[in-house]
């Protein structure tokens, strides 16, 4: 008690003296980011709308304006730099790949973020509309699925989600919220952009609303040819969702999202790769049947993803290029079910249940014809779980939860949260909350490749949260602060056998993070707005990917037709390799601005490291200096 005593009180002063230092809007649609704490409604935090003062959790929220003012192909770039605690990996101007040397590693507060080198994000989950998305055999997501084009919104919970979301939402979850039409008409946008480096990326949108019926479906295709020789990447999109509402409160809708990429590895300057290359093609879709009534609101889902992956391992310069190409194709089913009851003012149940069935198979094919099964194998996960919300009295919001999750190779695991929600005159709100998370080794982990251990057991964590958060001047100044400790164990890490010779996966690992969050913001006028965030995160076993301090800082502009915003993030402590002595620290300005030349056309420009900094998020791999691309909106 007395250490974390101390731990609170060295993240509180941390906190206070940060948090002047970031910043959201109001609900002008220049607001780039958002850790919403009154009058918004988010449905990561319960699966079911809710007004998040009534959540004990942290919740931020990057809006559609905001995903597309970035002009970025993927998610990930956006949440970076706009959510504090989170931070992702990339090697070039676009794409992230697989296998070794891939980037796209995601971390929230030192969790989700490999332990090792060579591994691959597993304590971080993605969702998309509450739907898994790791792979069925490595247990991990696949960052070059996660397309702007799809998205409406992107919900960040930091935190544990394990109690709603189960295995992998250990550190937190990412949950891509799909487009949709709200009011009744056709609407298409086309986007084209070109830039450094021979990066061309395009989409095209329809989005139609007649009635009961709304369809959504997108299109887009990117390429480059990277900043270094062999670093080329290409993608192919495509997204349709078709919704259909029987009644006033049922609603019956579907949704396939499919992307394929081809992507080249040159290795790292140290120790590079000829033919280390990638057909990767990534697919999901999902039905679900959804009631919305004033008292009760649930869904019942169904979703299904799948991959196809040829991989080329390269060789090294004076080598032989290998006899093989390693091949796999991976699969997950899942049913989804909850429903959520008003039994009383003041109240809210949710209870529901969850059915996932995921595996696939490995093989290398030789040149000769024959092929090698490295893993041929599936596995059940089944759980059941119920979330109480109760307003105490008006100034005060109880929230309680607890998930059983059955591992049909792990076993039973139980998962509690706890958490209580403070309603403060002048529309401020203090929570504090304590949850556990955990994950289940992967496929991978168990049966595929050396180390390979089937006697594993699932990782587990404590996260124990306080925040403070207002809005003040109707709403055009907001802030918020937050301070955590987190203590975790049996982290997978690869160590030496001590049966025998040789390395093997094992449940030795450690978690001790903490540290502050920190956000402020302020809303001039019509015209002007500045948005800022920070973060501090201590780790007493340092992990990849996850920075010391991340600060970000941002002013946006809007006045007639046009249209700017500028950021600056600060990175420091950022560890590339655990073994070396000196850790990465980096400053990027970033720019982007628009002229809406008629209501149907608008041409936009974007800046990208106009300091032209050196630095390296992946050991061995440069990123680019200042990159430039500029492109054209039609929208009709």
């Amino acid at each position: 008690m007395k250490k974390e005593r101390t731990i609170l009180a060295l993240c509180t002063g941390c906190l206070i003296s940060a948090a002047s230092l970031q910043a959201q809007t109001g609900k002008d649609s220049t607001q780039v980011a958002r850790s919403y704490a009154i009058n918004e409604v988010v449905v990561t935090g319960t699966r079911s709308e809710t007004d998040v003062r009534h959540l004990p959790m942290t919740v931020s929220v990057v809006g559609r304006p905001q995903l597309e003012a970035s002009q970025q192909a993927s998610v990930l770039p956006v949440l970076n730099s706009q959510v504090p605690g989170f931070f992702s990996t990339s090697r070039g101007v676009m794409g992230y790949g697989v296998a070794t040397g891939a980037s796209g590693q995601m971390s929230l507060r030192g969790i989700g973020g490999p332990a090792q080198a060579g591994l691959p994000t597993t304590g971080l989950l993605v969702l998309i509309d509450g739907h898994p998305q790791y792979m069925g055999l490595m247990g991990h997501p696949i960052a070059d699925a996660y397309q702007t084009m799809m998205a409406e919104r992107v919900e960040v919970l930091r935190g544990p989600a394990s109690v709603l979301y189960g295995s992998n939402a250990m550190g937190g979850v990412i949950n891509i919220v799909t487009r949709k039409m709200q009011e009744d008409g056709v609407n298409t946008s086309i986007n084209i952009g070109a830039g450094s480096y021979g990066t061309l990326q395009t989409e095209a949108t329809n989005r139609i609303r007649k009635g009961r019926f709304s369809s959504t479906v997108t299109a887009s295709y990117n390429r480059t040819d990277g900043h270094r020789a062999d670093m080329g990447f290409e993608q192919y999109g495509g997204y349709a969702k078709l919704g259909y509402d029987f009644t006033d409160n049922w609603k019956l809708w579907g949704d396939v999202n499919i992307t394929h990429f081809n992507a080249t590895n040159p290795g790292s300057v140290s120790r590079p790769y000829i033919d280390n290359d990638q057909r990767i093609t990534r697919g999901m879709t999902s039905f679900a049947l959804e009631n919305h009534y004033e008292k009760t609101s649930g869904a019942l889902s169904f979703f299904y993803n799948w991959g196809d992956h040829w991989i080329n391992d390269g060789y090294q310069p004076g080598g032989e290029p290998l006899d093989y190409r390693f091949n796999s194709n991976d699969q997950m089913l899942g049913v989804s079910w909850y429903q959520s009851l008003q039994l009383f003012k003041g109240n809210r149940v949710t209870v529901g249940a969850d059915y996932f069935h995921f595996g696939g198979e490995a093989w290398n094919k030789f040149s000769d014809g024959h092929r090698e099964t490295s893993a041929d194998k599936s596995l059940n996960e089944v759980a059941g779980y119920v979330d109480f919300r109760q307003d105490i009295v008006a100034w005060l919001t109880l929230n309680a939860g607890a998930r059983v999750d059955h591992h049909s190779q792990t076993g039973t695991e139980f998962i509690p949260q706890v958490g209580l929600a403070f309603h403060l005159p002048k529309d401020a709100e203090i929570k504090a909350m304590a949850s556990k998370g955990f994950r289940n080794p992967t496929i991978r982990e168990m049966y595929m490749f050396p180390p390979q251990n089937p006697d594993l057991k699932p990782e587990k964590l404590w996260n124990y949260e306080l925040s403070f958060s207002q809005r003040l001047m109707e709403n055009r100044l907001s802030y918020g602060v937050n301070v955590f400790y987190i203590n975790g164990e049996n982290l997978i890490l690869r160590l030496p056998n001590p049966a025998g010779s040789g390395m093997l996966n094992q449940n030795s690992g450690e978690i001790e993070n903490w540290g502050a969050e920190a956000n402020i913001g302020y809303q001039f006028n019509s015209t002007w707005g500045i948005t800022a965030n920070y973060s501090w995160l201590h780790m007493e076993n340092p992990v990849l990917a996850s920075p010391e301090h991340k600060l970000y800082g941002g002013v946006n502009f809007r006045k007639g037709r046009w249209s700017a915003s500028t950021g600056i993030q600060y990175v420091k402590g950022l560890y590339t390799d655990l073994d070396a002595e000196t850790k990465e620290n980096f400053v990027l300005w970033d720019m982007q601005g628009s002229f809406k030349a008629t209501n149907y056309l608008s041409f936009y420009v974007r800046g990208e490291n106009l300091l032209a900094q050196r630095y390296e998020i992946i050991a061995g791999y440069p990123m680019p200096k200042a990159t430039f691309m500029g492109g054209v909106n039609i929208n009709f």
